[in-house]
């Protein structure tokens, strides 16, 4: 019986996880009579020329479990939405359709967040057969409980939020940390609780500067902060996701330019704040932008065992010819149950911190914390 040949690509920002979920995917994949090759660069993989794929057995795999990021690398292509050298916005996702023949590719298992898995929802009603892996560090993918990368990129942030105190304290700062976040703020929520912030802010709710300069004084007092010792604090830590935006204001980009998806470039709302904190209130205020480094590292054993758990799980359902779905974990992770929705359940709705059930819209903080 011949083997079902499957290729495998990683596509958008890279994320702890990936590597373990390919190392599951090929060593289950043996047991099931899978042939398991490699495509480099996201959906790029897949443009005219006609690319080149990466043989993956279990010898070579054996340790990518422990490396993070991505082996296979990884790009922002959008197939459906390139820009030629005219600058035009044109559809090659044909392309995609004859590179998969051409290859002689029985199935894809695409590993992705909304975008590269929106672009799988898109062919696979042209008869590409699909299997979804979740992935993203924002865990902001509708259709699952845990998305690859945020277990990782939560103990990274909140090293760094913890790492700030010092400085803050031994300065009498009030420290900004900009995290990624640019619809949900899951990463700069739990991130700020384990990290200790006096305040944090996410995109599902605007906040108001001045309800931010009232909650700082009251942890401060009125006086400059680098005047000796008190009875007060001296300094505070501030978590703010990039999408977060204040009530009357806009989100703050780092240019205009959209992405091939259509995404502008987020960051600078940490600058924002630190400044408007220097020139309304007595105190001295310093921000970081903790950029990819988030992202970055070996995965967390949870983020290694997910990976391996969904790449299994992805060959079963290429092998049983589960096409058009997505692996979803339910419950907590790794415990948690695994299942198979409908890909096209990334599209159109995302994961959003549930304000009400989790979010003191009054202290910017969890509920029932009390910071």
């Amino acid at each position: 019986m011949a083997e079902t040949r499957v290729g495998v690509l990683t596509g958008g920002g890279d994320a702890p996880g990936l590597n373990p979920a390919i190392k599951g995917l090929v060593y289950r994949g043996s047991e099931l009579g899978l042939e398991v090759v490699g495509l480099f660069d996201g959906w790029r993989s897949l443009m005219n020329p006609a690319p080149e794929v990466l043989k993956l057995d279990r010898e070579m795999v054996r340790r990518w479990d422990r490396d993070g990021g991505t082996n296979l690398g990884s790009s922002r292509t959008n197939p459906f939405r390139l820009v030629n050298e005219q600058g035009e916005s044109i559809d090659r996702s044909q392309e995609v359709l004859e590179n998969i023949q051409k290859l002689q590719l029985d199935a894809l298992v695409v590993c992705g967040g909304e975008d590269t898995l929106g672009v799988a929802a898109r062919l696979a009603p042209r008869g590409v057969k699909i299997v979804g892996v979740p992935k993203t560090i924002d865990k902001d993918l509708n259709g699952t409980d845990y998305t690859l990368g945020f277990d990782t990129a939560l103990r990274n942030v909140s090293e760094v939020i913890e790492r700030s105190r010092t400085p803050a304290g031994s300065h009498g700062w009030v420290q900004i940390v900009e995290v990624m976040g640019r619809h949900a703020g899951h990463l700069a929520l739990w991130s700020g609780v384990a990290g200790q912030s006096h305040l944090i802010l996410i995109p599902e709710h605007p906040f108001r500067y001045e309800r931010v300069f009232h909650l700082l004084r009251e942890r401060l007092g009125e006086s400059d902060l680098s005047r000796g010792l008190g009875q007060r604090p001296r300094y505070s830590v501030i978590v703010v996701a990039e999408g977060a935006c204040a009530q009357d204001g806009e989100l703050v980009t780092i240019d205009d330019r959209h992405d091939a998806f259509g995404h502008v470039r987020l960051g600078g709302i940490g600058e924002v704040l630190a400044r408007r904190i220097a020139s309304e209130t007595p105190y001295e205020a310093r921000a970081v932008v903790l950029g990819h480094p988030q992202r970055g590292g070996p995965p967390s054993p949870i983020d290694r065992i997910m990976g391996m758990m969904f790449g299994a799980r992805a060959a079963e359902a290429v092998a049983a010819k589960q096409f058009g779905t997505m692996v979803s974990a339910r419950g907590v992770a790794p415990a948690c149950e695994l299942s198979l929705v409908e890909i096209e359940t990334v599209q159109g709705k995302i994961n959003l911190v549930d304000v009400e059930r989790y979010y003191d819209t009054e202290r910017y903080h969890l509920k029932a914390i009390g910071m």
